[in-house]
């Protein structure tokens, strides 16, 4: 597999110190959302955008746009970043990532369809996203187009039995072109998933239901994009079990699961803030 260059990577380090940033800056300004979660997620989204995802900021009017990846983030919560990433690929101004959470924005707490074209579809009931994502895959394959599905899951997302229905889905009709990335921090909005209904191996139980996976630091570049390669060459269903930091890139929110769902107050922005640059 192909490893990122020295200077890549420190591209990579440079945008996501950005989106870390505007995440902070948009929950902060509309006082509400997800803190701990969306930082969490932050290298992962962004190694995917930028550098193995097929897709088209300019949207249908790009002739490949019916060959695009598709991406859903089944972890509607973690919009910020989603967001962020967006804004950062060009799919819309960075100014409007302060409308975040306001009434009549775009940019609503969890994705939605219908507001932003480049939204797939909208989400954030959790154990919904990996079966919609089944039903993308699916029709791809019928339809002969040869593009990848990639899914962000929480792993607290992994509680729900519907999540298992889809993994069995998958293997059943072998969706080969589906990818779902495990955000693996291992606290949820009421404190350690493994306090909470411990999910135990889930590789072993992933690879019991017939797919393919593989576990990563899900903040190490060269980890993630060797990852994403080899699950575009897989001949089944792959997971991705990144293992994350819940709140990375903050020190008080890092490991922190009051921060699942908490906007800083002016102190704590301008530390977080000063932190990160």
């Amino acid at each position: 597999m192909n490893e990122l260059s020295e200077s890549e990577i420190k591209t990579l380090e440079k945008t996501s110190k950005n989106i870390r940033i505007n995440i902070i800056q948009m929950i902060h300004e509309a006082q509400s959302g997800h803190p701990g979660g969306s930082l969490s997620c932050v290298d992962i989204l962004n190694v995917l955008y930028s550098k193995v995802m097929q897709h088209f900021p300019e949207g249908k009017l790009n002739p490949n746009f019916e060959k695009r990846d598709r991406f859903i983030l089944a972890k509607g919560h973690a919009s910020a970043t989603l967001y962020a990433i967006l804004a950062e690929c060009g799919y819309f101004d960075k100014k409007e990532l302060l409308t975040f959470r306001k009434l009549g924005s775009k940019l609503q707490g969890h994705p939605c369809s219908s507001e932003l074209p480049c939204i797939e579809v909208s989400t954030g009931s959790l154990g919904q996203g990996l079966s919609i994502s089944c039903g993308i895959a699916l029709g791809l394959k019928l339809d002969k187009i040869d593009s990848s599905v990639f899914v962000l899951i929480g792993d607290g997302e992994l509680e729900e039995g519907s999540v298992w229905e889809g993994i069995m889905s998958a293997a059943h009709h072998n969706l080969d072109n589906l990818i779902a990335i495990i955000d693996r921090n291992k606290l949820q909005i009421d404190g350690s998933t493994e306090l909470i209904k411990s999910i135990g191996n889930i590789s072993a139980k992933l690879e019991a239901f017939g797919w393919n996976t593989i576990e990563i630091d899900g903040h190490n570049y060269n980890e993630i994009y060797t990852a994403l390669q080899k699950a575009k060459l897989s001949k089944k269903p792959f997971a991705i079990i990144a293992n994350t930091i819940k709140g990375k890139g903050v020190s008080f929110m890092e490991n922190n699961a009051g921060w699942h769902g908490k906007a800083p107050n002016d102190e704590q922005y301008e530390a977080a803030i000063k932190e990160l640059t």
